[in-house]
């Protein structure tokens, strides 16, 4: 387990605390507060209720981003706010691993996902959100909302590149989900 995950279960440490002041801003992607990149991704995965049950299990047990190359460490075994959640992309001494906690979870009839927010160490500050949403045709929908800004020298310098990257990030998560549903 990683060190993050561990200083949070222990008390005489100080918790990295979340590094913005909009904690559940994803639930209303809407109205997503100003100050901020946004990002509003969505596609179709799959279709039925088997298929939104198997996607849903995807998001909400990490199994998503874990089968897209990302390494996901997490203090549970499925999304339930404040779970610890560390995520890291990238190879050898290039990978980078980024503190986050969940904020809020959806466990609905026709909705689940969840959203993480970042604390402090991370380059980003802000919230994104996974759901999975069945329409009333039985179209199965992922979604990726999020909101972020840089909160380190090298992100506020990548300036533009981070958002491209953000957005190929999510298309990537999509198209991984819709190879998980139909497994």
């Amino acid at each position: 387990m990683t060190r993050l995950l561990q200083d949070l279960h222990r008390p005489a440490h100080p918790r990295p605390s979340l590094s913005y002041r909009e904690v559940g801003a994803t639930r209303t992607p809407e109205t997503l507060p100003e100050g901020y990149h946004h990002l509003r991704y969505e596609t179709a995965v799959g279709h039925g209720r088997a298929a939104f049950q198997a996607a849903g299990a995807a998001v909400t047990t990490f199994r998503m981003h874990r089968s897209s190359g990302a390494r996901l460490l997490a203090d549970a075994e499925r999304a339930a706010p404040g779970v610890a959640v560390e995520v890291s992309a990238g190879l050898g001494p290039l990978r980078m691993a980024v503190p986050c906690a969940v904020i809020w979870t959806a466990y609905e009839q026709d909705r689940v996902g969840f959203a993480y927010g970042t604390l402090t160490g991370h380059p980003e500050c802000g919230e994104e959100s996974f759901t999975v949403h069945l329409g009333a045709d039985g179209t199965v929908r992922f979604a990726v909302t999020a909101f972020s800004r840089p909160a380190s020298w090298y992100t506020r310098l990548a300036g533009p590149v981070v958002p491209l990257l953000q957005r190929a990030y999510a298309r990537h998560l999509g198209r991984t989900l819709r190879r998980l549903v139909r497994t």
